[in-house]
């Protein structure tokens, strides 16, 4: 059974078939400009002054257009304009054609300048939600016909490997090498922090040098997931004489921090995750080591000439900035 929106549509397609709006290959788009103008005003002069033209090239366009069609569009009178029933039927098949073309240029501007495609961005961690929510809601506003594919659970050493092979195109982490292959730009500057539960013996100490540790167990990131926090736990414990004793890993900065909370062991970690995890059983200990911050990085492929990806890093200027200094 065919619905009303099933006999609209034929009965537009008919009127296609009969007066040759497609297949025409004499008709002009500003023949069609022309018919729907005086169609909506009724009147060539306004018709010809809504379309910044003089109203002797209207007349002979519609003209032409009747000829081509063999019907009359409107009946015309020293008075008024009307549409004949021909005219009428045309108005809506018209404008499809212009819609279509409108679209037709829309598109294509659109995907000369990056604003339609598909970027992928790859990230992990209780610190990078927050950023990356902010970008995914800046694309969606304003480059809605870039789809950014979110991927998380990606580890810094991981997310390089995918993105090197072009697997993705965007990858957020921190390292400590960057490969010849691909840039990065400085989104976030962490600093090292210790996560004590709040029975420790140094939960109130505010801040605290890396040697207070010695034998204590900790916690961390699993090693395959190439975390730089692991490795900066190894060379701090060593610079301070002895080895760090990890009892037990976690997937990720969630996990790992209820592990603290439970007593299993101290953690080594980042600033941000202060503000992303809230649980009153933790504290965080400011370091007194000379230790370097760490830095957050957006990475790409260098020698990418994607539109779309490169429409998502300029956004990403103004959304995630480098900070100062």
């Amino acid at each position: 059974m065919s619905t009303p929106a099933d006999s609209s549509s034929h009965a537009r397609q008919s009127t296609f078939d009969r007066y040759g709006i497609c297949n025409n290959p004499w008709m002009d788009l500003q023949q069609l400009r022309a018919f729907l103008a005086v169609a909506e005003e009724l009147h060539f002069g306004r018709a010809a002054e809504r379309l910044h033209m003089a109203q002797p090239p209207i007349s002979r366009g519609i003209q032409q257009l009747e000829r081509e069609l063999g019907a009359r569009l409107f009946e015309r009178s020293t008075r008024k304009v009307t549409l004949t029933s021909v005219g009428e039927a045309l108005v809506a098949p018209a404008q499809e054609v212009l819609d279509a073309l409108d679209r037709v240029s829309r598109v294509a501007r659109a995907a000369g300048t990056g604003e339609i495609g598909h970027v992928r961005l790859a990230y992990a961690g209780a610190s990078s939600n927050v950023m990356v929510g902010l970008l995914a809601r800046a694309v969606n506003q304003n480059h809605p016909g870039i789809h950014l594919e979110l991927l998380s659970q990606h580890f810094a050493q991981p997310a390089m490997q995918l993105l090197t092979r072009g697997d993705i195109d965007i990858a957020l982490g921190r390292w400590d090498h960057i490969p010849a292959a691909v840039r990065t730009r400085v989104i976030a500057v962490e600093e090292l922090v210790i996560a004590v539960p709040e029975t420790h013996r140094l939960a109130d100490a505010g801040a605290v040098s890396i040697a207070q540790f010695e034998g204590e167990p900790f916690v961390s990131l699993q090693p395959q997931t190439g975390t730089l926090l692991l490795e900066r736990l190894r060379q701090m414990s060593r610079a301070a004489g002895f080895n760090a004793d990890v009892v037990q890993h976690a997937p990720d900065s969630w996990t790992l921090m209820s592990l603290v909370s439970a007593e299993i062991g101290c953690s080594l970690t980042l600033s941000s995750v202060i503000d992303s995890i809230a649980d009153p059983h933790l504290r965080f200990l400011r370091l007194t080591d000379d230790v370097a911050p760490v830095e957050l990085r957006m990475a790409w492929l260098r020698d990418s000439d994607d539109r779309a990806l490169h429409a998502v890093l300029r956004l990403s200027e103004s959304v995630l900035p480098t900070p100062q200094g």
